[in-house]
C-alpha cells in the first residue's frame, strides 16, 4: 500500500523566537454609557499574566514591563490564585514595611512577602458586570479607592474563576481622561454598596 503523504521539512528554532498570544481588541474610544465589557480585559480572550510567589520583586517588575500590565496574579503550580501583586505594591510602602519588620535588603523580598493574599481580594461578579456601564465601573473603582478590580464567574462545577480585570489605566486610555483613585482599605460590604 503506497502512501500519498510526504514528510515536512525541519528547521532549527531561531534564538529570538517568541510565540503567539491571544489578543483582545478593545474599542479605542468608549463613553461612560458604553457597556462595561468594552473596557474589561477578558481572560477568555487574553492570557492572564501570572507569577510565582517565590519570584523576586525585580522579576515581577520585569514581567509587568514586558507584558505591559500593572497587575500579576500570583499562582501556585496548579494555577490556583494565591494573591495579586501590582506595580503600586512594588513601588509603594510595602517593601519598606516588610524590610523594617524582618530586615535584609530589597533583593531578599519575594512576591509572597508583599502580595495581597487571596483572602483579602475583593471581586466583582460577572452577572453584575454584564449589565453595567463604563461609568458604573469607574464610580465603583473611585468609591473603593482601587486601580484594579477582578471579575469572577463560576464554571459548570460551581468553582469560582477570575474572568476579567478592570484597570483604571486602561479605562482612562479608552475614555481619553485620567482616572484618579486613592488606594484605601475597604470591606466587601462597602464594595457591594458601591455597585448597588
Amino acid at each position: 500500500m503506497t502512501s500519498n503523504y510526504r514528510p515536512l521539512p525541519y528547521s532549527s528554532l531561531d534564538s529570538d523566537t517568541g510565540y503567539h498570544r491571544p489578543a483582545q481588541r478593545l474599542p479605542e474610544r468608549v463613553r461612560r454609557e458604553s457597556a462595561a465589557f468594552d473596557v474589561m480585559t477578558d481572560l477568555t480572550k487574553v492570557a492572564a499574566m501570572t507569577i510565582s510567589p517565590c519570584a523576586t520583586l525585580e522579576a515581577a517588575e520585569e514581567r509587568m514591563i514586558a507584558s505591559n500590565v500593572h497587575l500579576l496574579m500570583v499562582t501556585d503550580q496548579y494555577n490556583c490564585i494565591l494573591g495579586i501583586i501590582t506595580s503600586t505594591d512594588l513601588k509603594g510602602e510595602r517593601p519598606m514595611q516588610y524590610l523594617k519588620q524582618v530586615g535584609g535588603k530589597r533583593n531578599d523580598i519575594f512576591v509572597r512577602d508583599i502580595m495581597t493574599a487571596r483572602d483579602r481580594i475583593e471581586v466583582l461578579y460577572m452577572e453584575d458586570v454584564s449589565t453595567a456601564r463604563v461609568g458604573d465601573v469607574v464610580e465603583t473603582l473611585k468609591r473603593v479607592g482601587r486601580q484594579h478590580a477582578l471579575v469572577v464567574d463560576r464554571d459548570a462545577e460551581g468553582r469560582q474563576n477570575v474572568r476579567g480585570i478592570f484597570s483604571t489605566k486602561q479605562i482612562g486610555k479608552q475614555l481619553g481622561v485620567a482616572i484618579e483613585t486613592t488606594e484605601i482599605a475597604k470591606t466587601f460590604a462597602e464594595l457591594e454598596a458601591a455597585l448597588a
